[in-house]
């Protein structure tokens, strides 16, 4: 539809097709009519995803937490001014009304970016413990798989506070609730250098395989207890 943003894998800052065939139905839970496809991201996509993001990280953690902050405080401050049209967007996808959707499918991103900028910059980087100095140091890519309900804010949730660290991010959304991802992905699009944020649309197939890859360092997933034990495995 045209007012969705394009449907693909973002990787390295610009919209690129998957390398799979298959597509996910997105559906409008107005009318139960299909609102979207996604691709059946592949195993190929998130390599290249993960690629970019670690190509990234070199430069984006060399930021100062200062001038990381001010790319997520620009975040929210952005998000903050299209509330409306993202609302409208959740409100689609979630089944949740529109005045919800305002308040919290989008108020608590917004919130999320402010707080990942207040405490980069506030954050005890390093300290010393006895004879020894203790620093803490971003981990490198990041692996964030997301559930629907809350499709934006758990992405704010994790991706802010990921980034605002100084990690550089591979995202694997819900196949339920993506659109609002996309749309987050064209938002991000304009403030941040090519490869810090990263996105791979998909089913299970795709979060597992971001999972195994071995260039995310760590993997920040929200979902089921038996989706838990797997990434664990």
């Amino acid at each position: 539809m045209s007012d969705l943003p394009k449907f693909d894998a973002y990787i390295n800052g610009e919209w690129v097709s998957s390398t799979g065939s298959g597509s996910i139905s997105v559906f409008d839970s107005t009318n139960e009519q299909v609102m979207a496809t996604i691709p059946e991201g592949t195993a190929d996509d998130v390599k290249k995803a993960a690629s970019a993001a670690k190509t990234a990280f070199t430069s984006w953690s060399a930021l100062t937490p200062g001038q990381r902050a001010e790319y997520m405080n620009k975040i929210g401050d952005a998000l903050a001014t299209r509330m409306d049209e993202i609302g409208s967007i959740i409100s689609r996808e979630t089944g949740m009304n529109k005045p919800f959707s305002n308040m919290i499918q989008v108020g608590l991103p917004i919130n999320s970016f402010k707080q990942a900028a207040g405490v980069a910059q506030s954050f005890e980087y390093s300290r010393q413990v006895g004879s020894s100095t203790v620093v803490r140091e971003p981990i490198g890519v990041v692996g964030c798989i997301t559930p629907w309900n809350y499709p934006l804010h758990q992405i704010a949730a994790k991706v802010a506070f990921a980034m605002a660290a100084g990690c550089t991010v591979v995202l694997k959304p819900s196949d339920t609730t993506p659109a609002s991802t996309v749309w987050m992905a064209e938002l991000m699009a304009e403030f941040l250098p090519e490869g810090v944020f990263n996105v791979v649309c998909g089913d299970r197939d795709s979060g597992r395989a971001l999972v195994e890859h071995a260039t995310p360092q760590m993997v920040s997933i929200t979902g089921s207890v038996r989706a838990g034990m797997e990434v664990a495995k």
